[in-house]
């Protein structure tokens, strides 16, 4: 109780919704992926498939409940990010990696977080085994336990919100050399991407969509973490409404939002789930903690040994990542022969692999 007292007093109340909106969010993504996925596999059955330019999948009626959850956990996502700094609420992402796999329950005791963490997870075990079929290998269970440890030691140790009275402050910082620096290179990034290598390599290197997806992401959670400044402040009583620059973070989201999606639901569907989670989420986390530490400059106030607890946290939350999804097809006890013999099986009918774990995406 000393410690979970400890650590309330040491968070602001901003840091607090925060967390607890990324949580949620972690929740309703996660299963948004599984819903969407399976409607992407039904509309690829029956018509042309995203991953070769069809929009069939826009038809679906899955595919639509999946980007309703999806929208409802981006909703509380874009929320916690007015509360809170992105280096506390985006590697919570993890979680929702966690929350798309398996047939499995956990107990996880770090006081209030074990209430959540069951929750979460025998909620998407149900779903997961249902829809997906998935199972989960012992060392899957410990990739999921470092990710809980790695996300619980960010959490504890997060920079406070940085105090901002109007949207005219968040552009100011938007607009300093380094940050304006940062954008023109992702921009030239994805520009060269999409122009020069989606045509040539979109379908076979994993890379060149999820490049995009992430290039885009960094720039799209600091508009994203902008609006939702401008927002919070006008329901609090002083109206952002009125600064041209608050529709200019607007125009920067949807634009963002939107390529985002496009090329994300080409990945989904070109490739494994399996290797896309983690890659993008890997991708992603990375490149948004970098262009928050430029902007916001999330790390001004804080020591030496509290960025590296955080960056700690950080690689342990990809240890758990890449322990996840590496024995992802993978199945403990008697079924273990079987799970291994299909996977050889699924060696000699597909091209592309990744050390045990198929690259694309696989139908049966």
């Amino acid at each position: 109780m000393a410690v979970v007292q400890k650590w309330r007093e040491g968070m602001s109340s901003d840091n607090v919704k925060g967390l607890v909106l990324a949580l949620s969010s972690s929740l309703f993504i996660g299963a948004s992926f599984i819903v969407k996925k399976k409607g992407l596999k039904k509309a690829g059955a029956s018509g042309i498939r995203a991953g070769v330019g069809g929009y069939s999948y826009l038809l679906e009626p899955l595919w639509w409940a999946g980007m309703i959850t999806m929208v409802v956990g981006e909703i509380a996502n874009f929320a916690a990010y007015a509360f809170a700094p992105a280096i506390l609420v985006t590697p919570l992402g993890a979680l929702s990696i966690i929350i798309r796999q398996e047939n499995f329950t956990l107990k996880f005791r770090f006081g209030n977080l074990e209430l959540i963490a069951k929750h979460c997870f025998s909620r998407s075990a149900v779903l997961a085994h249902i829809i997906l079929r998935e199972r989960l290998h012992t060392f899957g269970i410990l990739g999921c336990i470092l990710c809980v440890v790695g996300s619980t030691t960010i959490v504890l140790h997060a920079p406070q919100e940085r105090q901002i009275e109007s949207v005219t402050e968040v552009w100011d910082l938007a607009t300093e050399p380094g940050f304006l620096f940062y954008t023109a290179l992702v921009l030239t990034a994805v520009f060269i991407l999409i122009y020069q290598f989606v045509p040539q390599y979109g379908q076979t290197h994993i890379m060149v969509y999820i490049g995009v997806c992430s290039l885009v992401g960094s720039i799209s959670v600091m508009s994203v973490k902008a609006l939702g400044i401008a927002l919070k402040l006008t329901f609090s009583g002083t109206n952002q409404l009125v600064y041209p620059q608050t529709w200019a973070f607007t125009l920067v989201v949807i634009t963002c939002v939107l390529t985002q999606m496009n090329y994300l639901n080409k990945a989904l569907d070109t490739f494994n789930t399996a290797v896309v989670s983690p890659i993008y989420y890997v991708m992603f986390t990375s490149l948004t903690i970098l262009a928050s530490v430029i902007m916001f400059k999330d790390w001004d106030g804080q020591s030496p040994t509290q960025i590296l607890t955080e960056m700690c946290g950080f690689v342990t939350i990809l240890s758990g990542t890449f322990l996840l999804h590496k024995t992802k097809d993978m199945a403990d006890g008697p079924g273990l022969s079987t799970s291994l013999s299909m996977r050889s099986l699924k060696h000699e009918e597909d091209d592309g692999f990744s050390e045990g774990i198929p690259l694309k995406r696989q139908d049966t």
